[in-house]
């Protein structure tokens, strides 16, 4: 057990090595200028050995390797109990445990929660917002709030939100924006280029590939019965695409050299979020009470518009957002 967690553990040295990049302009006119107009540039390191040697440096330790090995720990099959329904982790989505820029980054989830999420129509503790990833993305059922393991992931958040600077703006928090074409992506285009770039990890059936061990993944499903559930944000055209575009392919791009287009990842999140051709698990509950706030690429109605739900699916987006700026309303996406 003890060569066990050294082989767990030693990869995070180097893993949780994280850059975050903000920036010292102090106005920028768009969203997208604000991630790309870099006037002065400094890197923040994350650095696992000044975790404090306590019993809090403890729980922030285990949270770390729950975000890299939540399935080892708490999968079906987990060491420490069976809350997850997949085998996925969360750092297949949230990189470098939750610290890598343009990722679902989390090092300012410690001081962004309680926040009032949409998606829920109401205000989550951080605590809540775990247990959505926990019973959305990895189709499991809630940790309870006091158990060791939620501690451990809140401990962790804390600690990882001690590296951001306070006086700065901070890059990287969100994910990058895309730019949104005049026509709908395409699932079709999509799979040509899901063929060329993403199947090698991925699988042609957007199987995954297993770690040797069958403990997890070494590369995770995208649909099938162990994929994320719909509802989950990388179900939404646009969102994924935006997370896509800043680290996929894993081994080609980089946030400030992506390697697909933007039009481009769009087609291939069209692709993978096909339900039509990709069984999902089933989800009974869809979201957003207030229809006012849903996001324009969140697929399940009603809507608070007069667009169908295939453009909501796809797009073009750009008519819903014209739509909703005449009515004096802003779109979410």
């Amino acid at each position: 057990m003890k060569n066990l967690r050294s082989m767990i553990t030693g990869g995070f040295l180097v893993a949780t090595v994280a850059t975050i990049v903000y920036s010292c302009q102090s106005a920028v006119k768009e969203t997208k200028e604000k991630e790309t107009s870099v006037l002065a540039v400094a890197l923040l390191q994350v650095d696992t050995a000044a975790i404090p040697n306590d019993k809090y440096g403890e729980a922030v330790r285990y949270g770390q390797e729950l975000m890299y090995n939540t399935a080892y720990y708490i999968g079906p099959e987990g060491i420490n109990g069976k809350y997850l329904g997949n085998k996925m982790n969360c750092t297949n989505c949230h990189q470098q445990g939750g610290t890598k820029p343009f990722s679902f980054n989390l090092m300012l989830s410690h001081e962004d929660y309680p926040q009032y999420r949409a998606r829920e129509g109401h205000v989550l503790t951080l605590a809540e917002r775990v247990n959505n990833c926990v019973t959305r993305p990895h189709n499991g059922r809630p940790l309870p709030l006091d158990s060791r393991e939620m501690v451990a992931f809140l401990s962790y958040f804390r600690w990882i939100n001690s590296f951001v600077p306070k006086d700065k703006p901070v890059k990287g928090i969100k994910n990058l924006s895309v730019a949104l074409p005049d026509v709908a992506a395409s699932p079709e285009r999509g799979e040509k280029l899901y063929v060329q770039h993403c199947a090698r990890c991925h699988g042609a059936e957007g199987e995954g590939q297993w770690r040797a061990d069958k403990v997890t993944y070494t590369y995770p499903p995208l649909w099938g019965p162990y994929g994320y559930q719909p509802g989950s944000s990388m179900h939404r055209v646009i969102k994924q695409a935006q997370w896509l575009k800043a680290n996929m392919p894993y081994d080609k791009a980089t946030y400030d050299k992506p390697f697909l287009s933007d039009a481009e990842a769009m087609d291939i999140a069209a692709f993978v979020n096909d339900d039509s051709r990709h069984h999902r698990p089933d989800v009974k509950n869809f979201d957003y009470p207030h229809i006012i706030e849903k996001a324009i690429d969140y697929d399940k109605g009603p809507f608070a518009d007069t667009f169908s739900t295939a453009q909501h699916k796809y797009g073009p987006y750009l008519p819903v957002i014209d739509y909703w700026k005449k009515k004096g309303l802003k779109a979410s996406y």
